[in-house]
């Protein structure tokens, strides 16, 4: 490590030296300064760690060396040393900042052990501020990769609506990112500090998704042997998120819009009503308010959800996107120990043509099979042959006369997962990112019939 540098202000020049050569000795670098305003030059053109400085000194003394410090490095700790010491000034030193006081003459050992804790304490400060850049850049929309108009945009609303405490609707197609959007929103907002629960509600009979929400009191039904808190009542003070929410049924809309209006609960086989305080996040690949207007999805419970509505870009519309995030996925999935290869511009090319169907998610399954075969430095167009197949070709939409609808391009997917991974629904769910439930939904609504293996 780089010794760490000390700042010496005193105008008596004897002084100054013996502290410099004890400091020098125990392995510091040191700068000096003769009076006040020559330490406060100092400052602001050198590195310093920790500043000593003599409280009576002609022109600026001590008390202003202490508070332009304060000022240009406030993480910088300053031990004010004086031959004229008082409690007032003592006390005056330690309001206005000053790691410590030391009077004149005072012991070595005294000085070395004060500018040890010191810096330490400096060091300390660096690093909870090291690690909360770190936990920062690990939260909010950091994590949403992209340099995209689009993606700015998304950002800059994820911002703006997460200060506001109300509900959301969160739309866009399968594989854009809804969950993560709604993470970013919850770890933004004024209840960071509290829960956030997500429910899948496409991943459970309606039975089970009373039992999960709502919990239930001891004797509800055969086998409820003690009270269980439902994840509304879990999530009490922080963000419920529900993914898919255009799956529930019809009865469970119900049961929603009334928390959403009572803000209370009751637990299956309970009397008494719960307050919930929880703010609702809603996803969906669905155009609900389409779904409300043919009778699928709930009037009154669409507009509780739609108070604001975040749509998110599908991969294709923000394909210039499509380099950064394969390089990151390129990273994320390298083998442990080794450099993740590159894109070479003829494979980033080539990925940004392909339409994306599953969208990230399925760029990052791509990826993760380029990884399999690729053991070069840079990955180029061959290796993407052998992992995209017809895909590649079928879903670039240049020179072409017939467009294929989403719909096509996802029945299209599900099928060649499912042949590749001879038609175990649990593996193929797994490839896709969805539940075996979604999966078994998609499988039947194609016709895609494949034999669990």
């Amino acid at each position: 490590m780089k010794p760490k540098t000390i700042l010496i202000v005193d105008d008596e020049p004897i002084a100054r030296d013996n502290l410099e050569h004890i400091l020098k000795k125990d392995g510091y670098e040191t700068l000096t300064a003769e009076d006040g305003q020559q330490a406060i030059d100092l400052l602001r053109r050198e590195e310093v760690d920790l500043v000593l400085t003599d409280l009576r000194m002609k022109g600026r003394d001590g008390m202003a060396v202490l508070a332009e410090t304060k000022k240009l490095r406030p993480e910088i700790e300053v031990v004010v040393v004086t031959g004229y010491a008082s409690v007032d000034t003592a006390v005056a030193a330690m309001r206005e900042g000053a790691y410590h006081y030391i009077a004149k003459p005072f012991k070595i050992d005294e000085m070395r052990l004060v500018v040890e804790k010191a810096l330490e304490k400096t060091f300390l400060r660096q690093e909870v501020q090291s690690l909360r850049q770190q936990v920062y850049d690990c939260k909010g929309t950091h994590r949403i990769i992209g340099q995209s108009q689009k993606i700015e945009t998304l950002r800059e609303t994820i911002a703006q609506v997460a200060k506001l405490d109300c509900n959301v609707l969160i739309q866009g197609e399968t594989g854009t990112g809804k969950e993560l959007v709604a993470r970013t929103i919850h770890e933004l907002s004024p209840r960071a500090d509290r829960r956030f629960m997500a429910f899948n509600c496409g991943a459970f009979t309606e039975e089970l998704i009373t039992s999960e929400l709502f919990g239930h009191e001891k004797g509800a039904f055969t086998g409820a042997n003690k009270v269980k808190k439902g994840l509304l009542e879990w999530a009490q003070g922080g963000t419920v998120f529900f993914d898919e929410v255009g799956e529930l049924p019809l009865s469970m809309q119900v049961k929603l819009l009334r928390v959403l209006q009572e803000r209370t609960l009751m637990r299956v086989g309970g009397v008494e009503e719960i307050p919930v305080d929880i703010r609702v996040l809603a996803a969906t690949n669905k155009d609900l308010k389409r779904e409300a207007e043919e009778g699928a999805f709930r009037t009154d419970l669409f507009y509780r959800l739609d108070v604001l509505t975040i749509f998110v870009p599908s991969l294709f519309e923000r394909k210039e996107d499509i380099p950064l995030l394969a390089n990151h996925f390129l990273a994320k999935h390298a083998r442990p120990g080794t450099i993740a290869p590159q894109l070479s511009p003829e494979a980033a090319e080539q990925l940004k043509n392909y339409e994306y169907p599953g969208n990230i998610r399925e760029l990052e399954n791509i990826v993760q099979r380029i990884l399999i075969h690729c053991d070069a430095d840079v990955v180029d167009p061959r290796h993407l042959l052998t992992d995209m197949g017809e895909a590649a070709t079928v879903a670039v939409r240049d020179n072409r006369q017939y467009w294929p609808t989403l719909s096509e391009h996802e029945k299209q997917y599900i099928l060649e997962i499912l042949d590749e991974v001879e038609g175990n629904r649990s593996l193929a769910a797994k490839m896709l990112g969805i539940d075996r439930v979604s999966l078994w939904r998609k499988i039947k609504r194609y016709g895609l019939e494949h034999p669990d293996s």
